[in-house]
């Protein structure tokens, strides 16, 4: 594909959500309003982010895929010309994959919400909130100027609070506020490290910055050391990075299904995606300077994630089951963040992969959990665990009899329950799906960090993602063996887990043989609704993606590797 092809299309890829955002405010043609008004508007979501993804497709089947750490589909148009600030766009090998990510979790939200829209005011407004989040977000991986990335980087937050306040479930004012002034703190700190650049480089153009003969040269150490703890503030609020992670659980469990896919999905990536291509290639001094410090932090919070996910899976702890997956990202992200420490190119391709892959995984398990409130009413660990069905014991006895066999969710809702757990799976990190690969590639780049860099502290920090990754697999495996399989509750009230024979008391007697005899056989456990087609539609995609990237990782490596190999080697 030509060039100007390529070039109109990553233009349409940015400016279609917007035009698109307003005409949703408009009324609909008398033809095409369908049954009512709300139909017609929540189609013309789909068929916005459909056109979209299409674009986005398009775009990476034309990509010169033998070339990928050249700037391809450019556009450079001078805007400001005062100050030197362009309408600057291009993708290369690192961006690319997330542009079609956010294009294809965008339409997968839209044609969710065409048939579940979230309870709340106009479908007009959510529709043209959902395409304004698509515009930011796809603006802030195509854009090269530092000014258009801080007001794409923006863009995305006013969209996202008021998809959680309006959409939300309980206690959205307080979350949605949280969000905002968290996110608009970081982004006011990091605004003035990209003006710190711009004014002693005398450019905001990124891939002229990214270069070791160009305007980087006049960057000084301490002025690279000041910009890089600027912007790395803001992008570590964004990301989000342990101690500055404290709006995610709180946005996560308000917002509606679609702004916890795409807040997991989507928005985590632009801070990691920043300081790929920000901090790593243009103030490299800065970032070495820090790099074992932004490490140890990844590392404190892969643990923190695990630990926080073991304490709230626990039987009687009240955890909520979006809030756990919220906290699971905490450490998922610490993953990523500590592969970008190690300043190689083994950990900034494991990276980039655990973007994708994370970006896949948890935007189903969201997609997922979404449903399952929907069924049950409920993300409380403990009622869901009870809501796999126990049957009272007989009159005055004190212990609870087990589950019967069917009342597991995997009975109640086998396609659903099943997938449930392939995603509780994935995001352990198995191998052969796509969560292991950045996982594994980003404990190899600590285990031989880049020159210069402590070796026994990354050493460190490799054990403790290491005992973070058999953490997570606790969690994961409970959470499975809970709300898929149920449990049973002894006559001491400790929790045995998983279902067995209905004609045995709970401590293994027969009935009738020292044990209370159950009054009459036990109550129907009633059937949850299985997997719906627009179900199949949203989530199938995100699975299938989830297995072909774990079982062909070259696919992402390919096109991320030689391009970090020249972000890290100053442009050359």
């Amino acid at each position: 594909m030509n060039h100007t092809a390529l070039q109109l299309l990553l233009a349409g890829i940015v400016v279609l959500p917007l035009v698109g955002a307003l005409a949703a405010l408009l009324p609909a043609p008398p033809g095409l309003r369908g049954k009512n008004p709300d139909q017609a508007v929540l189609r013309h979501g789909v068929t916005v982010t459909g056109a979209v993804l299409a674009a986005a497709i398009a775009l990476a089947v034309g990509f010169d895929h033998a070339r990928p750490a050249r700037m391809q589909a450019t556009t450079d148009i001078s805007w400001i010309p005062a100050l030197d600030i362009r309408i600057h766009l291009g993708v290369d090998g690192i961006s690319l994959p997330l542009v079609v990510l956010t294009a294809l979790l965008t339409f997968l939200c839209a044609l969710y919400s065409y048939f579940h829209m979230p309870a709340g005011p106009s479908p007009k407004a959510f529709v043209a909130l959902l395409l304004m989040l698509e515009a930011g977000t796809l603006a802030t991986f195509a854009v090269l100027d530092l000014m258009l990335f801080f007001l794409a980087f923006e863009m995305v937050l006013i969209p996202m609070y008021f998809l959680i306040a309006r959409w939300g479930g309980a206690r959205r004012q307080a979350a949605a506020w949280k969000f905002i002034l968290y996110t608009l703190l970081g982004s006011v700190v990091m605004l003035l490290g990209l003006l710190l650049i711009g004014m002693k480089s005398g450019t905001f153009d990124m891939v002229a910055l990214a270069t070791d003969n160009g305007p980087k040269a006049q960057l000084s150490h301490t002025v690279q050391l000041l910009a890089v703890l600027a912007i790395g503030l803001g992008l570590a609020v964004k990301s989000p990075m342990w101690p500055l992670h404290s709006w995610l659980p709180d946005a996560h469990t308000a917002a509606p299904t679609v702004g916890s896919v795409l807040l997991a999905g989507v928005l985590l990536k632009m801070g990691t995606y920043g300081f790929v291509r920000i901090a790593l290639p243009i103030t490299p001094e800065g970032m070495h300077t820090f790099a074992p410090y932004l490490a140890a932090l990844a590392a404190v919070g892969i643990l923190y994630g695990s630990l926080a996910c073991l304490a709230l899976v626990r039987k009687g702890a009240g955890g909520d089951l979006k809030r756990l997956i919220a906290y699971s990202s905490v450490g998922h992200m610490g993953f990523v963040l500590l592969g970008i420490a190690t300043m190689t190119p083994t950990g900034v391709n494991g990276a980039l992969f655990a973007n994708i892959a994370h970006g896949l995984i948890t935007g189903l398990l969201f997609f997922l959990v979404g449903a399952l409130k929907d069924r049950t009413g409920s993300t409380d660990l403990d009622t869901l665990a009870r809501s796999a069905g126990r049957r009272p014991a007989a009159s005055g006895a004190a212990a609870l009899l087990p589950a019967p066999s069917g009342a597991a969710l995997y009975a109640r809702a086998p396609r659903f329950g099943g997938l449930l757990a392939f995603g509780a799976v994935a995001s352990l990190g198995i191998p052969g799906l796509a969560g292991f690969w950045g996982e594994m590639l980003a404990m190899f780049g600590a285990f031989r960090p880049a020159a210069g860099l402590s070796r026994p502290a990354f050493l460190t920090f490799m054990v403790m993602a290491g005992l973070g990754t058999l953490l997570t697999a606790a969690y994961l495996l409970l959470v499975v063996r809970r709300v898929c399989m149920g449990g049973t509750v002894d006559l001491a009230g400790a929790a045995v887990l998983g279902a067995t024979d209905p004609a045995a008391t709970s401590d293994g007697n027969p009935a009738g043989k020292g044990g209370a005899a159950p009054d009459g056989p036990p109550a129907p456990v009633p059937a949850l609704p299985d997997l719906a087609r627009y179900e199949y539609a949203a989530w199938s995609p995100l699975a299938v993606l989830t297995v072909l990237a774990g079982l062909w990782p070259a696919a992402l490596l390919g096109l991320s590797d030689p391009a970090v190999q020249q972000l890290l080697g100053g442009g050359k």
